[in-house]
């Protein structure tokens, strides 16, 4: 039986790495705030504020196979590395694929350069990650595993970007959906269950160095359509052009009044980025119609009509349909 301590573990990636470790028959502690949520059965959940002196005081007198840090907060990546480093065998950092420095270049790999790394009280989301990378690797050398994710989907997902789509496909019926312009647009999503279960698997080997844990490619197209087959949609699939879109105050990718997943033209290298090395360790993928259905339950779950974190209500949907097949000012009918 392993020992493995989650910095975390009581949300989303944490609690389901949590989970499949249980399962696996290791032995797991959650050390977190217990703001978020239990840790699953059969972990057990150390009550801690990473921001207060003391807070490793009673997982610190243990040895641990792995210890799996999430945090993108520097000060307390810092304080982990500082009380923990020398009780762990392995380290898991997840960090995300944000830290590279381009978007451009579609197939990129874990070569990439990236953003030149933030400090203590960092607030850029990428310099956190690439400082909290760097300092990892100064302190723990060849015992790191850096776990680089892209876009993570499946159900419970709190930041409703993915979810969105077959969420509103559903909520549409055979109602029209505004999209936009598809052509030449991607999207690469991993499901939680297969980042936990890749992250598991790697640390269990030992497993070091960096690695790009993304899914497949699929055209934005693509999404959709499956989106719609699973959600039941028979309305159309209406495009707007970006400059239209952004004229009307709708956000690229995630947020209050955007389109989730839609990013800029010159940004398309985000989406396409190389998931070879992560293949050649073991990473198996779902189907992308798998994450959705499951997505669609837990959506339906949570009410299709709930106020999200991201995408545009149904009202703002309905009123940019109209003003979109309004006729262009000063031409008759």
């Amino acid at each position: 039986m392993r020992r493995i301590l989650i910095l975390g573990g009581t949300a989303w990636l944490g609690r389901e790495l949590a989970a499949q470790l249980v399962a696996a028959g290791d032995d797991v502690t959650c050390l977190a705030r217990g703001t978020a949520g239990e840790p699953p059965p059969g972990a057990r959940l150390v009550v801690a504020d990473r921001d207060l002196a003391g807070a490793y005081d009673d997982v610190v007198g243990a040895d641990w196979d792995d210890v799996i840090e999430i945090s993108w907060n520097v000060s307390h990546v810092r304080g982990a590395l500082e009380a923990l480093a020398d009780r762990a065998a392995h380290w898991t950092l997840v960090s995300s694929c944000s830290v590279y420095a381009s978007d451009t270049d579609p197939g990129a790999d874990e070569s990439a350069a990236l953003v030149e790394p933030g400090d203590e009280g960092e607030e850029d989301y990428a310099k956190a990650k690439a400082r909290c990378e760097r300092d990892s690797a100064s302190v723990l050398g060849n015992r790191l595993l850096i776990v680089r994710a892209g876009l993570i989907a499946g159900p419970g997902d709190g930041s409703d970007r993915f979810g969105y789509w077959v969420s509103r496909c559903a909520l549409a019926g055979n109602e029209d959906v505004l999209v936009p312009t598809l052509a030449d647009r991607f999207v690469q999503v991993i499901d939680v269950r297969d980042l936990a279960a890749w992250t598991i698997s790697a640390g269990r080997a030992g497993t070091v160095g960096t690695f790009n844990a993304v899914g497949d490619i699929h055209t934005f197209g693509d999404v959709l359509s499956q989106a719609r087959s699973v959600a039941g949609h028979t309305g159309d699939l209406v495009e707007a052009a970006p400059e239209w879109l952004v004229d009307q105050g709708v956000a690229y990718w995630a947020g209050a009044r955007s389109l989730p997943l839609w990013l800029p033209e010159d940004s398309s290298g985000f989406s396409q980025r190389s998931n070879t090395t992560f293949r050649e360790t073991g990473g198996a993928l779902r189907s992308l119609r798998a994450t959705l259905l499951d997505t669609l339950d837990d959506e339906r779950e949570r009410g299709l009509e709930r106020e999200r974190r991201a995408g545009l209500t149904r009202q703002e949907e309905r009123g940019l349909l109209a003003l979109l097949q309004e006729p262009p000012v000063g031409i008759g009918r």
